[in-house]
């Protein structure tokens, strides 16, 4: 079976037809925020305050890519390590985010709020931020430009290539991963 061709905004509906291990290709929407954006929005929902982005049925590309070259559209683009967004999480998702895509485990927090709330964790191949740059066909810096590459941007996306870590189910590939490897090599003899 081939990868999973998703489009932003996500619905339930697709939420709900996700489990761990799935590749997608995604399509649409989807926006950057790291560590400084996330505390930003944050303190912005608890506040009472617009958004700078309507949070609902959303993706956030947890990167802080590199400046563009002359005749691109973005830099290197790889996904960061998704944990230090995790005390965030939870209140966005809570708020209508639908998706994440980063690198790494997530926190039980993130993981219980992703099953309770109806997203999806999306892991992304670190390393590889020049390949995945290619299928952002548009970037813009929509909010907190003073904190660089790691501002708020709305990319457009085509066949961004993911793969569902933590689904609604409670599935966890990382655990999941793990575990076979035990079974497989806990056998052998050192």
């Amino acid at each position: 079976m081939g990868a999973i061709k998703i489009t932003t905004p996500l619905s339930d509906e697709t939420i709900l037809s996700l489990k761990t291990g799935d590749e997608v290709l995604i399509s649409g929407t989807i926006y950057t925020a790291r560590d400084q954006a996330h505390f930003r929005l944050v303190k912005l929902i608890e506040d009472n305050k617009p958004l700078p982005f309507d949070l609902q049925g959303q993706i956030i590309y947890y990167v802080g890519p590199t400046p563009e070259k002359p005749g691109e559209i973005i830099g290197s683009a790889g996904p960061t390590t998704s944990y230090r967004m995790d005390k965030y999480a939870p209140i966005l998702i809570k708020n209508g985010l639908k998706g994440m895509i980063g690198k790494g485990k997530r926190s039980a927090e993130v993981k219980e709020a992703i099953k309770k709330y109806k997203a999806v964790y999306f892991g992304a191949i670190g390393g590889a931020g020049a390949l995945i740059s290619k299928t952002i066909k548009s970037s813009k810096v929509i909010a907190y430009d003073d904190l660089l590459s790691e501002a708020v941007r709305r990319l457009t996306v085509e066949n961004f290539p993911a793969i569902v870590v933590n689904d609604v189910y409670g599935g966890d590939l990382y655990e999941e991963g793990r575990k076979k490897y035990e079974n497989k090599y806990n056998n052998i003899a050192v």
